[in-house]
């Protein structure tokens, strides 16, 4: 266990609750605070939660919003669910108000702090975090296309029969609408997928939609989705806390496109400490243009 690792989540639904369950399993924090305007959600959450103690030796507790300001990593989970046929774009008013009354009640929020944002439109409001919150942009990350390639590789997984750990595959730009796969970079055992006998029998765009849409298919059938995202925030949590240095696609200021969006980074204690541009074919690089270029002009607007 890391000492001094000190996690707080606010917003304590689904979500926030899988980040947290995910997170003691880890074993790797020294504290997790519960934050909800919802008392009663928050404590019945934390009992829950306590009972895996038989696991764990995290300390689970509930905490104000002050509380969380000072705690090592700032996980933000708060904000409204999206809706069946709902596009993440539109969540944005709906959960702009959201984050700004987060983002003030947290004040002062510590200088080294990381903010890990997880609500949705994640893009833009990790954007909105970065601005409101004054932390350099490293210090405010979102879970941004994390879970869409996890998505990604597991499906190839099934069409190559290779465990999607030995896939290198990204999904990139906007967690949404605009996403796009880095098809030329993409590589099992460091060979470049384009070569190999399985991708050109793919139907590529089928893979896209399956990706893209898997999201609305699981709140179709259930009303939302939190397993997977939970296990992908707790896993960037645990590579900040562990110094770890891996790379993971996730939300970030890119100053090459002058736009918060997805991009394979680096991460460690700092957050992000470094951006990797892979190399892209004209197709694809004319299409993260296109996403980021969607994403600038609602983030201009904040």
């Amino acid at each position: 266990m890391v000492s001094h690792s000190r996690v707080s989540i606010v917003g304590a639904g689904s979500v926030g609750a899988s980040v947290a369950y995910a997170l003691m399993f880890k074993n790797i924090c020294s504290e997790i605070l519960i934050v909800d305007i919802s008392p009663d959600i928050v404590q019945a959450q934390v009992l829950d939660l306590a009972d895996t103690a038989s696991i764990s030796h995290t300390r689970i507790r509930e905490g104000t919003a002050q509380e969380a300001g000072q705690t090592d990593i700032i996980v933000i989970t708060a904000g409204a669910k999206q809706r069946e046929g709902e596009t993440r774009i539109r969540l944005i008013e709906r959960n702009y108000r959201v984050l700004k009354n987060v983002i003030h009640s947290m004040q002062p929020i510590r200088q080294d702090a990381v903010i890990l944002m997880v609500s949705n439109p994640v893009d833009i409001l990790t954007h909105i975090a970065r601005k409101l919150s004054g932390l350099p942009p490293h210090q405010v990350i979102g879970s941004g296309t994390y879970l869409d390639t996890t998505r990604l590789c597991v499906h190839l997984g099934d069409i190559f029969h290779v465990n999607p750990q030995s896939i290198h595959a990204y999904v990139l730009g906007e967690h949404g609408d605009s996403q796009m796969i880095a098809w030329s970079a993409a590589m099992i055992g460091g060979q470049p997928i384009q070569e190999l006998a399985e991708y050109k029998t793919m139907d590529k765009k089928l893979v896209s939609r399956a990706i893209s849409g898997k999201a609305m298919d699981i709140i179709r059938l259930k009303g939302a989705t939190f397993y997977g995202i939970g296990a992908c925030a707790a896993d960037i949590v645990h590579t900040i806390l562990l110094n770890k240095r891996t790379v993971h696609p996730v939300s970030v200021y890119v100053e090459k496109y002058g736009v918060t969006l997805s991009m394979p980074a680096k991460i460690g204690w700092e957050g992000v400490q470094g951006v990797y541009q892979i190399s892209l074919c004209e197709e694809e690089e004319d299409k993260l243009q296109a996403s980021a270029e969607a994403l600038r002009e609602i983030q201009n607007l904040y």
